[in-house]
């Protein structure tokens, strides 16, 4: 199997190796160009579109874009004039400090197709530091017997400026004594040197003070100024003399702090204070006071911070060998740093294609990134490689540029997110690995319509609710991303075309929530269906749909009604009751109805009010009015009775209904008018109207009065008497359609009453309430209700 992941990788190889063959990609170089440090930002540097052989346009098909060495981006490209720009000023000195010529590399990327080329900038000097030295007073103490000629070191300045800009020269101010030599170091830089010209003479002149004056080959050139303070010393004839003038040492950039990296020796042949010597570095740069330490007694010189050999490649300072009389002796270390694999390589991406399509076509470009390893020589050189279960390829470009492309089908349902990691390693001893993640997201396609919660909603809603009432939700999920998963609900035309749905209910079109639109009513409207559709906003949509179905829920809002007696009649219905009638007789029967459904339909009677308690009762289900027990002569003739009609609902909706009850000694008794009657007849009257009334009255009591008298005398007589008559309406049956109530408690069409009496001349013809009651007959076969036997007593009523 090991044998087989060998082949396979081989033919990679060679496939990779051809397809680099057959790339256009160059590796020509452009330029050098130049610009001089301190140019403004913006300033024109060079038109690559005509060093590239480029149209304007084709340099933005191309996505033509400037790679910067470093985390600076020092220029910047005009893609649509093809002018290369500086981005920001540039100091020479900050951007390479002593090294000359100051070259900024950095690279040209085309993209499509990719192309590299290597470019190069060079930053040139001006004269913009004055050469400043490090100490304002340079004490020398030389001994009075000091010969003509011998020379004095003396402490040089710094410019930051290189070339001709940087020191040319040093002059003293003119003195007797001593003049000045500038020296060449083999570093470039110049230092200044002090001779003695005329011998000194402590007793005529102990000290001379002089100024050292640095020039730069600047136009105009600028300077810097010290003062040499020159004590003269008694005779101190032996300078310290080193025993190598030169140290070279090696050192590895991975020596811990506190190494020592060379022992350096001086010997002075004079004794006592004048031969004590002390050792200094002489006029040490920051760097090196920073990374090295002398000890003054031994001579030991370690490191004070661990050497980089990216950083830094080798150090050179001069070590000063001081006697107690104050003379010197110099000599030169130079330190080289010896490279260690220490250094992981690093990826740098130029280009990165994400989110890409998840219908991707294979070998297309996703990213182009770079390998650097700061290491040198087999701990520079790298291998790149990304895990082979990925959709993805990796190809070698030319320098360190790697391609990172497509291989294979991508589906964003599948995986959305793809973590790529790019694994780098060197060829040092040991090896160093770097790990690099690129995180590529795959964009959605509309592939996938919404699909609902359910197939079917059943909503519930109950009647009389108030308007734009949210009755519920219907949800859908698409699996797609972004527009292709927003999904947008509408409501679909009804199947029955009479149907006012736009009118009955609305959907909120972004989340799915229904409402109904107007007050609904379940007596006229208990359940219908419609048709809910899912689409989203992708390009073309996709859309599905769900069925849905509200049922109306009854609410208790239809209060009783009674339909009899009537409430709204103009003359108030009277029941009569004879007073001989036994406990249980049936006064009268209150007929109600409720439009209502189910438990607030059931109807249900109470006696609320009562003249007499105790007198009357109700049945609570079927609402009839029946005598409690006998009555007596104490009960008053007029009784008024208020009859609670109630249903079974949440809250309760109630009705009430008012009966007058007259209570009769058989049939002579007359009929007294209700309460309301004497009321009205105690209203004023025009005087006209009075006294036609008085008459009629007059002659009416007399005729009444006469007729009561005769009446009462035969009822004596007989001592019985026939059923009393009902009430004052007009003959005939009740309906039965109204009263037509099933299972409410209330009267069937089969359960009827002739409840009218005729009035009408002095003969009184009365019909007296006559249930008529087919269904009873099993229970009085006796009785034949199709026949109404007549009765006539010696006054001559006939009674039904």
């Amino acid at each position: 199997m090991e044998t087989g992941r060998m082949h396979n990788r081989r033919q990679r190889q060679v496939l990779v190796f051809f397809v680099c063959l057959s790339m256009s990609w160059g590796s020509a170089d452009l330029g050098p160009y130049s610009v001089v440090e301190e140019t403004e930002r913006g300033s024109f540097v060079a038109n690559l579109a005509k060093d590239l052989e480029l149209g304007l346009t084709e340099m933005a098909t191309r996505a033509v874009r400037i790679i910067s060495q470093g985390n600076k981006e020092h220029l910047q490209l005009n893609v649509q004039t093809g002018d290369l720009l500086l981005n920001e000023k540039l100091d020479r000195e900050e951007l390479c400090g002593p090294t000359e010529p100051c070259i900024l590399h950095f690279q040209v990327l085309m993209q499509k197709p990719l192309e590299i080329f290597q470019a190069e900038l060079r930053v040139k000097d001006i004269n913009d530091h004055y050469p400043v030295f490090n100490e304002r007073e340079i004490i020398l103490k030389i001994p009075e017997n000091s010969p003509t000629g011998t020379a004095f070191p003396l402490s040089n300045a710094l410019d930051l400026d290189v070339g001709s800009n940087n020191i040319q020269n040093y002059t003293i101010s003119p003195n007797f004594h001593f003049r000045v030599i500038t020296h060449n170091r083999s570093d470039g830089r110049k230092y200044p040197e002090l001779v003695l010209d005329k011998e000194l003479d402590r007793e005529e002149e102990p000290e001379i003070s002089l100024t050292l004056t640095a020039l730069d080959g600047g136009s105009p050139p600028r300077y810097g100024t010290t003062q040499v303070l020159i004590e003269v010393m008694d005779i101190n004839d032996n300078a310290p003399q080193f025993q190598q003038l030169l140290y070279k040492v090696n050192i590895p950039e991975n020596s811990p702090v506190a190494s020592l990296v060379v022992t350096v020796s001086a010997n002075d042949v004079d004794s006592g204070l004048y031969g004590k010597i002390s050792y200094t570095f002489f006029q040490p740069s920051e760097d090196i006071s920073k990374t090295l330490e002398v000890n003054p007694k031994t001579g030991e010189i370690r490191l004070r911070k661990q050497v980089d050999f990216e950083t830094v490649l080798s150090y050179e300072v001069d070590v000063m060998a001081t006697d107690g009389g104050g003379l010197s002796g110099k000599c030169t270390l130079l330190l080289q740093v010896v490279d260690v694999n220490d250094n992981p390589p690093k990826v740098t991406v130029s280009a990165l294609t994400s989110p890409i399509p998840e219908n991707t076509p294979e070998i297309t470009v996703l990213a182009v990134f770079r390998i650097k390893d700061r290491d040198s020589g087999e701990n520079g050189k790298t291998v790149c490689f990304i895990p082979d279960h990925l959709p993805f390829l990796l190809k070698p470009s030319v320098e360190n540029f790697y391609i990172l492309m497509t291989e294979g089908a991508l589906d964003r349902e599948r995986q959305a997110e793809y973590n790529i990691t790019i694994t780098v390693t060197d060829m040092g001893t040991p090896r160093l690995k770097t790990q690099h993640n690129i995180t590529v997201l795959v964009s959605d396609v509309n592939d996938n319509a919404p699909a609902f919660t359910q197939t079917s909603y059943t909503l519930w809603v109950r009647e009389n609710n108030s308007p734009a009432l949210h009755i519920g939700t219907v949800s859908a999920t698409d699996t797609d991303a972004g527009a292709n998963a927003q999904v947008t609900y509408s409501l679909l035309p009804p199947p029955d075309p009479h149907l006012p749905l736009a009118s009955l209910v609305s959907i909120n079109p972004d989340n799915g929530h229904l409402f109904v639109l107007t007050s609904l009513d379940y007596e006229a409207l208990q359940a219908f269906e419609f048709r809910v559709g899912a689409a989203d906003r992708g390009s073309p949509a996709l859309s599905s749909q769900a069925l849905v179905r509200l049922l109306v829920e009854d609410a208790n809002d239809n209060a009783p009604f009674v339909l009899y007696p009537l409430q709204n009649a103009s003359a108030p219905c009277t029941e009569l009751v004879p007073r001989a009638a036994e406990p249980g007789y049936l006064v009268t029967k209150v007929v109600a109805v409720d439009g209502d459904a189910g438990q607030n339909a059931w109807l249900s009677y109470q006696l609320l009010k009562a003249t007499e308690p105790g007198l009357f009762g109700v049945w609570a289900h079927n609402g009839e009015v029946r005598t409690a027990r006998l009555l007596s002569e104490r009960d008053a003739p007029k009784q008024r009775l208020v009859v609670l009609v109630k249903d079974n609902g949440e809250p309760p909706l109630s009705a009430s209904v008012t009966l007058h009850v007259l209570l009769v000694d058989g049939f002579s008794q007359p009929y007294l008018p209700p309460p309301e009657a004497e009321a009205a007849a105690a209203a004023p009257a025009d005087p006209l109207t009075v006294y036609l009334v008085v008459a009629l009255a007059s002659v009416s009591s007399l005729f009444l009065f006469s007729v009561l008298v005769f009446v009462a005398a035969r009822l004596c007589r007989r001592g019985g008497a026939g059923s009393a008559g009902r009430c004052p309406v007009p003959e005939g049956h009740f309906p039965g359609h109204l009263v037509d109530v099933s299972g409410t408690g209330t009267l069937s069409q089969s359960y009827q009453y002739e409840v009218c009496l005729t009035g009408g001349t002095v003969t009184n013809e009365f019909k007296f309430l006559k249930p008529i009651l087919p269904t009873v007959q099993a229970q009085d076969p006796g009785r034949n209700s199709n026949e109404n036997p007549t009765f006539r007593n010696s006054l001559g009523f006939n009674f039904q």
